[in-house]
């Protein structure tokens, strides 16, 4: 019996059409798994529907804004009227952060964030993933099983170093650290909250991602990573095949962190 086979199961993916989205909904759609793909870029996810269908994988593609309850609603209904169940939630979507080599001292300083960005990003990326959890989580309570996963990031554990990015005379935003954290206090709460439902609830925290950084970036980041290199794009494929899989069927409540050793020293 292969644990890990998710054949027919429904996996809803936010921020599907993304770096790591994509390699999300490939993981599903190998182990046999039905992707429902969501994100605000529908050309993007109009891409990623093409690249299933070359591969005769099984997608639908929703464009929607996650933070509307109401939009959320209107998929969840769809979604059961065209699959008739809901088995697996991967909460991924987070605002498009500009590129490192583009962040400001000045705009992403404490001192100078702007409240506007502050309740857009902590929008998407927390009360975003509370709506799905709370919407498509209680059609999994109802038939009593499920998965929901949050992604974090190896910065849910550890605080940005900022001296990272002091060459490009640029900060990380302060709403990344406190978008990761928070999701895994979710994980906490969803876990135990939905334990007589027989839902799992986990998250999985990323390391950096090798995506053309800044040459210089790249060099300083693998001097804190005991493995010494960022990872590849679809190093966390596997991860999250087990953690939507039978295979992790007696863990929730977990943040995994996948980081090449960088938060252990």
């Amino acid at each position: 019996m292969d644990k890990f086979n998710l054949k027919e199961r429904v996996a809803i993916i936010t921020g599907c059409a993304g770096l790591l989205g994509r390699q999300h909904a490939f993981a599903i759609a190998e182990k046999k798994g039905i992707v429902v793909a969501i994100d605000v870029n529908i050309e993007r996810l109009r891409d990623l529907k093409n690249d299933f269908n070359k591969k005769n994988f099984e997608i639908s593609i929703f464009k929607s804004d996650i933070t509307n309850e109401i939009s959320v609603n209107k998929i969840k209904n769809k979604i059961k009227k065209k699959y008739g169940r809901i088995d697996i939630l991967i909460n991924n979507a987070q605002s498009d952060y500009v590129p490192i080599k583009k962040f400001k001292v000045l705009e992403n300083s404490v001192e100078n964030y702007s409240l506007i960005k502050w309740e857009k990003e902590i929008n998407v990326g927390l009360k975003g993933a509370f709506i799905c959890s709370k919407i498509f989580g209680k059609e999994m309570a109802v038939k009593k099983s499920g998965v929901i996963i949050n992604v974090a990031s190896d910065l849910s554990v550890i605080a940005p170093d900022q001296r990272l990015y002091d060459h490009m005379n640029a900060k990380k935003p302060v709403t990344y650290s406190v978008i990761k954290h928070g999701l895994i206090g979710l994980t906490k709460y969803l876990a135990s909250y939905w334990s007589d439902r027989n839902i799992r609830v986990n998250a999985i925290s990323p390391g950096g991602i090798y995506n053309n950084q800044n040459k210089v970036f790249v060099k300083k980041i693998k001097k804190l990573i005991p493995l010494n290199r960022m990872a590849y794009v679809e190093e966390y494929k596997g991860a999250i095949q087990f953690l939507c899989s039978d295979a992790s069927s007696y863990m929730t409540g977990h943040n995994l962190v996948i980081d090449g050793g960088r938060t252990i020293i």
